[in-house]
């Protein structure tokens, strides 16, 4: 029997956590980890008490907007967005975490993980979006791609 290593445990609690994601296109799941204990977790998703995507449709896969473009014309919050506010909402820190992510953030989820104060991320996959990587690397926030089989 092989135990996962921290990384690898806490990548594939961000998968499953992607599980429950209402978004038509991609299905996004954060965590945030701080002393090895997850302290908070996201998902991408409509703002609380709206419709979901799978419920009213998606505007940007009816507009043919490819991936990675014009978030603004998302209905859905991002699962980066989602861990923070819901760390922020129950007045943890986020000072020192780790953000364990299915995907690199996009440049507005950069920007809030920035100034969250995450010091380490660990990714599944890369975003069609770069810009969100250069700020990250900008910020010296360290960064690790955890590609894991999407069976596991």
């Amino acid at each position: 029997m092989t135990r996962p290593s921290w990384d690898e445990y806490f990548i594939k609690i961000a998968r499953l956590v992607a599980e429950r994601s209402t978004c038509i296109r991609r299905r996004v799941g954060a965590i945030i980890v701080k002393d090895k204990r997850i302290i908070s977790t996201g998902y991408n998703g409509a703002p609380r008490g709206l419709k979901h995507c799978l419920e009213v449709g998606c505007l940007r896969e009816e507009m043919d907007i490819p991936s990675g473009e014009r978030q603004e014309l998302c209905r859905g919050a991002h699962a980066e967005q989602n861990a923070i506010i819901q760390a922020a909402s129950s007045g943890v820190s986020m000072e020192g975490s780790t953000m364990y992510c299915t995907t690199a953030p996009c440049a507005t989820c950069a920007k809030l993980i920035i100034n969250a104060g995450v010091k380490r991320l660990v990714l599944g996959e890369r975003y069609p979006d770069s810009l969100g990587e250069s700020l990250i690397e900008e910020a010296g926030i360290e960064t690790e791609y955890e590609i894991l089989d999407p069976k596991s």
